[in-house]
């Protein structure tokens, strides 16, 4: 076996990792090995929220500041006890019919994508076999506006979901802006739930016109935050909470307290996306934030 392969096992799996002295964000050093520390360690408030849902990875094999490829089916030399679910994929860019996702549902299987450099993980806002238990709403600042901005919007949302019943967990993107995840019942349709998420949307801009649009358009973004209620499509994901963001420095998306948002909007405390060892810390003092989308939340308004 080279002396880079490292047989491993781990919760009655074997597998091998690779080339853990790679490094993958060159700005900050950060090499594969603390990759996989990284998810090893976030595993137990992370895998939940990957558990029965399908997997789009975004693969970096030679680090962040090099080629990169999204992965939606099964790679090749996939374990045998990596859980497989082919589903199908209307409207795929490759004609393809049906794909075989990935599914995280145990640490060994989240291990073995780190080693495979996939630093994103992204799912849809359905398990597999249900429709919708999450409606997502993506807030996207347009440049002068940041992550400041978002969180104060984010409040407006809130308040606004509030009002039809749904409760708001906030969480940082980990790289411009931020996502709000509201658990839903999984009764309905995904161009249900779109529906209403985009009227929420097309509200609040109607009703804040110069800091929210909720139209797609990138040239009427500039200095205002895109509520981007298009998440909803069932073709759709969203990056996962916990996981690794691909840029200079190794950020992840982070759920956030909302005493936290405020204070952010308000400039009480910095609007900054949190690194991975922050992140960490966070789960050591505060415990999984988003605990409350594993129960189901209500119908949305149709």
């Amino acid at each position: 076996m080279p002396r880079d392969r490292i047989p491993v096992a781990i919760e009655g799996r074997d597998l091998e990792l690779s080339n853990l002295d790679k490094v993958m964000y060159p700005a900050a050093g950060f090499t594969k090995g603390e990759v996989i520390d990284y998810y090893t360690r976030i595993s137990a408030v992370m895998l939940p929220h990957l558990r029965n849902r399908a997997v789009t990875r975004i693969r970096y094999p030679n680090g962040v500041d090099e080629a990169h490829f999204f992965e939606k089916n099964k790679p090749a030399g996939t374990p045998t006890w990596v859980r497989l679910e082919t589903l199908p994929v209307p409207g795929s860019t490759k004609s393809r019919e049906t794909i075989e996702f990935v599914v995280v549902d145990e640490l060994p299987t989240l291990v073995w994508l780190a080693n495979l450099a996939a630093i994103e993980l992204h799912t849809p806002q359905w398990r597999i076999g249900a429709g919708p238990d999450l409606l997502v709403v993506d807030l996207d600042p347009g440049a002068p506006a940041s992550l400041k901005e978002c969180c104060a919007v984010a409040v407006l949302v809130r308040d606004r979901l509030a009002a039809s019943g749904i409760d708001a967990y906030p969480k940082t993107s980990g790289k411009k802006g931020m996502q709000l995840c509201c658990p839903i019942s999984g009764t309905q349709p995904a161009d249900v739930v779109s529906a209403f998420a985009r009227s929420v949307a097309e509200e609040l801009a109607a009703m804040v016109p110069g800091s929210i649009t909720a139209k797609m358009a990138k040239q009427l973004r500039p200095g205002k935050v895109f509520i981007d209620w298009s998440q909803n499509n069932a073709a759709k994901t969203t990056v996962t909470p916990y996981s690794l963001r691909a840029g200079s420095v190794p950020t992840a998306s982070t759920p956030l307290t909302w005493d936290e948002v405020i204070a952010m909007a308000t400039g009480e405390m910095p609007a900054v996306q949190f690194s991975a060892a922050e992140v960490l810390e966070r789960v050591s003092e505060l415990g999984d934030l988003l605990v409350g989308l594993m129960q189901p939340g209500p119908a949305v308004p149709e």
